[in-house]
C-alpha cells in the first residue's frame, strides 16, 4: 500500500487548487475577451483608464485587474496595473506573438463539452460524443482551429523548417497533412523558393490555408488536396511529409495504416516529420504532454499520447528505416523525424 511521503502533513490545497481552476481560466478568457492586456500595455493604467478604454463598470475592472495580479499577469503599484513581461509577450494582441485568439479554439463550446462528463468517457474508453464526434468530416471546430492556431504553431513551424534544411534552396516537393491553417508548409515555402506544397485537409478548412499562403506571397507553390488523408490519393516522389499534432486522434493499427500509404507515397531518401505531444515512458512526464492523453480520452473514439518508442514501433512496422527524437524546449510538442 502507498504510504503519504514521510514528513509532510496532508493539506487540502492542492484539491481546492484544482476545484478552483475552472474560475481562473473563466476570468483570464473574460480579460481576454475585453482586451483588458492590450489596454494595459497601451498605456491605460488606473481603473478609471481601463474602465473606459474596456468598456465596463469601474467596480468590474478593479475585482478583475486585482485577479489578473493574483494569477500573475499583470502588476499592480501605487494603484496602477501593468503588464508581466508573459502578459505583454503573450496576451498583449500587439505582440507579434499572442496567443489571446487561441482561446477561440483552446475554449471553444467543443473541447469544453468534452470534459463535461470525464467519468463516462473513462468508462467507455473514449469520447462520449455522438458519431465521430470532431473527428466528424468537415466539423466546424477545425476552422476554429486553423484560424485560432497559427501564432502557437508558428515558432514550430520555424524549428521544422530548420531540421528540414529549408534554406538550401534545394527542390523540395512537400506534402502537409491535415494541414489546417496551413503554416508548417507554408514556412518551409517561404524559407525554399523550389519547395513545392499540397496540403491535405477538409475543403473548409483548406480554404484558411489558401488564404494564408496568399498572404505569406506563396500561394502558386501552395496546392490544395481536399478529402479525407486516409482516403485521397497522395501521388507520389515527396521529399518530406508534414504530420502534425495528427497522429494522436486514432489507435495505433489506424496510424499504421496512414504510415504505409505516406511510405508509399515517400521518394527514396524521404523524411517523415511528426509533431506530437510525446510523454516519456513513464507517462506521467513531462506533464503537458502526458496530460494530453486525458485530452484525447475525452475528445477521440481511440486517440492517445504515445510514447516515442510506440511512435518509432509504427514506423517500423509501416516501412521506415528508422526515427529520431527532437524534444525542442521550450516548445511543448517533440519531432519525430522517420526516414523511408
Amino acid at each position: 500500500m502507498n504510504q503519504p511521503v514521510a514528513g509532510t502533513a496532508p493539506s487540502p490545497q492542492r484539491f481546492f487548487d484544482v476545484v478552483h481552476a475552472f474560475q481562473r481560466t473563466a476570468a483570464l478568457k473574460g480579460a481576454i475577451d475585453l482586451d483588458l492586456f492590450t489596454a494595459i500595455g497601451g498605456g491605460a493604467g488606473t481603473i478609471e483608464e481601463l474602465a473606459d478604454r474596456c468598456r465596463a463598470s469601474q467596480r468590474g475592472i478593479r475585482i478583475l485587474c486585482d485577479y489578473m495580479v493574483i494569477l500573475g499577469f499583470v502588476t499592480k503599484e501605487s494603484g496602477e496595473y501593468a503588464l508581466t513581461a508573459d502578459a505583454a509577450a503573450f496576451l498583449d494582441r500587439r505582440s507579434p506573438m499572442c496567443l489571446a485568439g487561441t482561446t477561440e479554439f483552446l475554449l471553444s463550446p467543443t473541447i469544453l463539452e468534452s470534459f463535461r462528463d470525464v467519468a463516462a468517457a473513462v468508462r467507455k474508453g473514449g469520447s462520449v460524443a455522438p458519431g465521430e464526434g470532431s473527428l466528424a468530416p468537415s466539423h466546424a471546430m477545425w476552422i476554429d482551429f486553423a484560424k485560432a492556431m497559427t501564432p502557437m504553431m508558428t515558432p514550430m513551424a520555424e524549428q521544422i523548417a530548420g531540421l528540414l534544411d529549408a534554406g538550401s534552396k534545394l527542390k523540395m516537393k512537400v506534402l502537409d497533412i491535415a494541414a489546417g491553417h496551413g503554416i508548417y508548409g507554408i514556412t518551409l515555402a517561404k524559407r525554399n523558393p523550389n519547395a513545392e506544397i499540397v496540403a491535405v485537409d477538409w475543403p473548409n478548412v483548406l480554404e484558411v490555408a489558401k488564404e494564408n499562403a496568399e498572404a505569406a506571397g506563396v500561394a502558386k507553390r501552395h496546392r490544395a488536396l481536399p478529402g479525407s488523408a486516409f482516403d485521397v490519393k497522395f501521388g507520389d516522389g515527396y521529399n518530406a511529409v508534414l504530420l502534425t499534432n495528427f497522429l494522436h486522434h486514432f489507435d495505433a493499427p489506424t496510424c499504421e495504416k496512414l504510415l504505409k500509404k505516406i511510405h508509399a507515397a515517400l521518394a527514396p531518401g524521404g523524411r517523415v516529420v511528426t509533431v506530437e505531444f510525446i510523454p516519456n515512458d513513464d507517462r506521467v512526464t513531462p506533464a503537458e504532454s502526458a496530460g494530453f492523453a486525458l485530452t484525447m480520452l475525452v475528445a477521440t473514439p481511440a486517440g492517445d499520447a504515445y510514447t516515442f518508442k510506440e511512435l518509432e514501433r509504427m514506423f517500423k512496422n509501416a516501412g521506415f528505416t528508422g526515427s529520431e527524437l527532437h524534444r525542442l524546449p521550450p516548445l511543448i510538442n517533440a519531432v519525430v523525424i522517420s526516414k523511408k
